[in-house]
């Protein structure tokens, strides 16, 4: 196996997860990368820590994000940014990896150094999106609740998207989603 390639990030990941679905604790870099067959010199310079390596790619979340809510027209209702933003965001998950996102979501779940670094990476896009609601003209609780409901939109997508018992193609689920979340924010009115 080749030591550098394009494949390494993802057999680093995929080292990565085993180990940890082991005892995340205590996995260390080298040995993820001894997995990988890759040097440990390679690992850090594609992953700042070992924890890095199951959230590399979050930051595209809030880029796509960002992108979309600038791209949404000036008469786009706060329900379109909402849409636009997820639906802006989905094409970083792919298909192909559903599993390794949902074995990824265990591990995460069961860890608490990871949980909280998942929350701070969430915490990063929703300030992030917040950031490009203010650019748009909106401003106070208005841009923190849509920024909120586009957080709530894309987790609620994920977690169906993991758990759903086929491959159920994301922007279906997003559909449902969406229209759950307009019902559910009209009956607030």
């Amino acid at each position: 196996m080749a030591r550098w390639g394009p494949d390494t990030r993802e057999r680093l990941q995929n080292a990565a997860l085993e180990l940890f679905e082991h005892g995340y604790d205590n996995a260390t870099a080298a040995e993820i990368a001894e997995r990988a067959g890759t040097a440990k010199s390679t690992f850090f310079r594609l992953f700042s820590d070992k924890r890095e390596v199951l959230f590399d790619g979050t930051a595209e979340i809030a880029d796509r994000a960002v992108a979309a809510i600038a791209a949404t027209p000036p008469t786009a209702t706060t329900f379109d940014l909402v849409d636009g933003a997820l639906r802006g965001i989905l094409p970083v998950f792919d298909p192909a990896r559903r599993q390794w996102y949902a074995r990824r979501q265990a591990v995460v779940a069961g860890n608490p150094e990871l949980r909280e670094r998942d929350l701070l990476k969430q915490h990063a896009q929703t300030a992030a999106i917040t950031g490009a609601l203010r650019d748009r003209g909106l401003t106070g609780l208005h841009a923190d609740l849509v920024a909120s409901l586009i957080g709530l939109a894309l987790h609620e997508t994920y977690t169906r998207w993991l758990s759903a018992p086929t491959d159920q193609p994301l922007p279906a689920l997003a559909d449902d989603v969406l229209a759950e979340l307009r019902t559910t924010t009209t009956a607030l009115t």
